[in-house]
């Protein structure tokens, strides 16, 4: 008997409680018009336009023009963050997500929903909005 507890105790102790899942990779977007590559940015993860898939109006070389910050809006889209400060939360990742088709910022929360789908929250207050993202290939 003491054997099986000790055994029981070792496998709770081995497994982690309640961790998110790794995000990290390429995500094409809800709307299949770009990929998305996640990867580590410094102690957080981010997530960069890796891609286009739809050329945006001015084509490759498009800039954020939408941004509220005029300062930003010649820098290029290709490459830019649109997802930042990820950080681990139990079993999701919690972060900003940037609309480059608005300019603006939003509360953001991804969690893995099996191998191949990643499911992406943009949030104002208690308010979300979801899409489900398909893994590149």
């Amino acid at each position: 008997m003491k054997k099986l507890v000790a055994l029981a105790l070792a496998l709770l102790a081995a497994a982690p409680a309640s961790a998110a899942e790794p995000v990290q990779g390429r995500w094409i977007t809800a709307e299949k018009d770009a990929v998305i590559a996640i990867a580590p940015c410094g102690a957080k993860l981010c997530g960069r336009i890796d891609k286009f898939l739809v050329p945006p109006p001015q084509g490759l070389d498009q800039r954020d023009v939408n941004n509220k910050d005029a300062s930003k809006r010649s820098r290029k889209l290709l490459g830019m963050p649109v997802l930042s400060g990820f950080t681990e939360d139990k079993d999701q990742w919690r972060g900003t997500i940037y609309d480059p088709k608005s300019g603006k910022t939003y509360r953001s929360i991804i969690k893995r929903k099996g191998a191949s789908m990643l499911e992406v929250k943009g949030c104002i207050g208690p308010f979300c909005q979801t899409q489900v993202w398909r893994k590149a290939g």
